[in-house]
C-alpha cells in the first residue's frame, strides 16, 4: 500500500506534544509492515532537528492562497524505510516555534495550514508519489480530505485516494473567518453547513470531519465522549454522531525503543520489572540532586511531566502541592500557560528541597522524572489518550489519573481488592478534594510495600506498545481504501 501521512509535527524532527510522538511512531510502525510504502510531510521549520542529510528535490511548484500564489520546495531524508518529504516556505515555516509566540498563535495560521494542506498533495504529484491513502493529523490537515473531495475530485492523479482523519484533540478546531475558506480555494456553493460553514467562519477540523473517508480519535473511550458528551464534543458532537459509521477509536502505544528502563541510556541504571526497587532507588537519587530535593530516602516523590493549560487541570493541584508537600516531593516539568507557569515557580521558591520546577522542553529529565518518581499526577479534565501515563506504568511509576477519555482504557484503578491486576489510582470526583483523597489512598498503599510492589509490577508488565494499535490501523487502512 502507497501510505502518505500529513502532519504538523512529528517526533523526532519537530515537536510540542504528544501529536509527534504519535505520528513518528505510527510511520516507522508501518514502514516496517511488507508491502507498504511510506510517506510523511511535515512543514519545514526553522528548528527542525536531525536533517543534517537532507536532500532537495531539483524545482519548485506553486500553492495558490487566494488571489496570490506561492512558491513552494521540497526535501527529503531517509528515516529507516520512511521517506520524510518536507515542505519549505521561508515565509510562513521559518519561524521560532511551530504555532505561535509567546504573545499568541500567528495571526495567519490559517494561510500557514492551508498552504502546507495544498502542498502535500501538489507534492505528491511532483514527485510521481500516488497514495492509496493519505492519513491527516488534527486541525492542521483537516482541509486535506475536503480537498481531494472537492477542488482534486476530478483529478486522475487522486482518482483511487483515500483519507483517513485522526483526530488527536478536539479542543483544539482551527476556527477562522469566511475569509480564510475563500483563501483556500474552495467554491462558495459548498460553503453550507452540511459542508464547509462553521458559525459564520470555517473549522479546519469539521472539514476534515466531513470530508474524510473514514475518522478514528486516540481512544474508544474518547471516541465515545465526544459524541455523547457536550463539554467533551466542543460542539462537533452531533457532526460526530452523524458520521459514527465512520467513526471509531483506536488507544495509542508508546515507541518501547525510546522508552525502556532496562535499555534506558538516560538512567544511572537500568532495571525491569524483578529490579524495580533498585532501579528506581538509583534514579530517584540522581533525580532529587539534579532537582535540588532534600535526600529522604523514605519519602514519596510525585511527577507530572505535562503541558500547562486548562485541559490538564494542573490549576487545580496548586494548593494541595501546598498542602502535602510536608510529606510528599513534586518535581514538575511543563511550560504553557504564563500563569500558571508562575504558580509552580512560586511554590518551587516557597518550598525549596520539597517542590522543584523546570519550563523548558526537556527529554533528558523527563525521562528522570519518569523513571524516578513513585507515583505519577495527571488531573486532565479531558485526555483524549495520553501517553504520559503510559510512559509512567513502563518505568514502574504509578499514575494517579482522572477517570476520562483514554485514562479510562488504558489504566486499571486500585479499588483496595484487585491488587492482581491494578496498575493506578482513579481521581474520584474531580476536585481539589477527590485529588487528596485519592493522593492518601496512593500513599497508604506505598506504605505497604509489598502491595505497592505488586502494583508496580503489574504497570511495568502492560503491553503499552504500538503493535496491537498499529494492526488496528492497517485494519482501518484496509476498510478505508476499499
Amino acid at each position: 500500500m502507497n501510505i502518505v501521512l500529513a502532519a504538523s509535527e512529528a517526533f523526532p524532527f519537530c515537536k510540542t506534544g504528544g501529536l509527534a510522538d504519535v505520528v513518528g511512531a505510527l510511520c516507522q510502525q508501518f514502514a516496517s509492515r511488507k508491502g507498504n510504502k511510506v510517506l510523511l510531510f511535515l512543514p519545514h521549520y526553522r528548528n527542525i532537528v536531525r536533517v543534517s542529510s537532507l536532500k532537495v528535490v531539483p524545482g519548485v511548484y506553486l500553492i495558490p492562497i487566494g488571489d496570490r500564489i506561492e512558491q513552494v520546495s521540497l526535501s527529503y531524508i531517509n528515516w529507516g524505510n520512511v521517506l520524510v518529504f518536507f515542505v519549505g516556505s521561508r515565509k510562513y515555516f521559518d519561524r521560532p516555534d511551530l504555532y505561535r509566540t509567546r504573545s499568541g498563535e500567528y495571526p495567519d495560521n490559517d494561510e500557514r495550514f492551508i498552504l502546507f494542506s495544498r502542498a502535500v498533495l501538489e507534492g505528491c504529484k511532483f514527485i510521481g508519489f500516488r497514495p492509496d491513502l493519505i492519513h491527516c493529523h488534527d486541525w492542521q490537515t483537516g482541509l486535506i480530505p475536503a480537498y481531494l473531495k472537492t477542488v482534486y475530485k476530478l483529478d486522475a492523479f487522486y482518482t483511487r485516494t483515500r483519507s483517513l482523519y485522526t483526530i488527536h484533540n478536539i479542543a483544539y478546531q482551527g476556527h477562522y473567518p469566511y475569509s480564510s475558506f475563500l483563501k483556500a480555494g474552495f467554491h462558495p456553493v459548498d460553503y453550507t453547513p452540511e459542508k464547509f460553514e462553521y458559525y459564520g467562519g470555517v473549522s479546519f477540523l469539521k472539514s476534515g470531519i466531513v470530508f474524510a473517508d473514514n475518522i478514528n480519535t486516540v481512544s474508544p473511550n474518547y471516541a465515545r465522549e465526544v459524541q455523547t458528551d457536550a463539554a467533551m464534543g466542543f460542539g462537533l458532537e452531533g457532526l460526530l454522531r452523524s458520521r459514527s459509521n465512520h467513526f471509531c477509536g483506536i488507544v495509542n502505544g508508546i515507541d518501547t525503543e525510546i522508552w525502556d528502563p532496562e535499555l534506558d541510556p538516560i538512567l544511572p541504571l537500568g532495571y525491569d520489572s524483578s529490579e524495580v526497587v533498585e532501579g528506581k532507588a538509583a534514579a530517584k537519587q540522581v533525580l532529587r540532586k539534579q532537582c535540588r530535593l532534600d535526600m529522604v530516602p523514605s519519602k514519596p516523590l510525585i511527577g507530572i511531566v505535562s503541558r500547562l493549560d486548562y485541559q490538564k487541570g494542573l490549576d487545580i493541584v496548586l494548593n494541595l502541592i501546598e498542602r502535602t508537600c510536608n510529606r510528599v516531593q513534586y518535581v514538575v516539568l511543563g511550560m504553557g500557560d504564563p500563569m500558571l507557569e508562575k504558580a509552580f515557580q512560586s511554590l518551587a521558591r516557597n518550598h525549596a528541597g520539597q517542590v522543584s520546577y523546570h519550563s523548558r522542553l526537556d527529554e533528558d529529565l523527563a525521562h528522570r522524572i519518569y523513571a524516578g518518581a513513585d507515583m505519577f499526577l495527571m488531573p486532565s479534565r479531558f485526555e483524549p489518550c495520553g501517553l504520559s501515563q503510559l510512559i509512567a506504568m513502563k518505568y514502574g511509576t504509578l499514575p494517579i489519573v482522572s477517570r476520562v477519555g483514554g485514562l479510562v482504557d488504558t489504566v486499571q484503578g486500585y479499588n483496595g481488592s484487585n491488587e492482581e491486576t491494578a496498575t493506578g489510582f482513579f481521581i474520584e470526583p474531580f476536585n481539589e478534594r477527590g485529588i487528596l483523597q485519592t493522593l492518601d489512598k496512593a500513599l497508604n498503599a506505598y506504605k505497604d510495600k509489598r502491595l505497592w510492589l505488586r502494583l508496580v509490577r503489574n504497570a511495568m508488565r502492560q503491553d503499552l506498545s504500538w503493535d496491537k494499535s498499529a494492526r488496528a490501523y492497517l485494519e482501518l487502512y484496509g476498510k478505508t481504501v476499499i
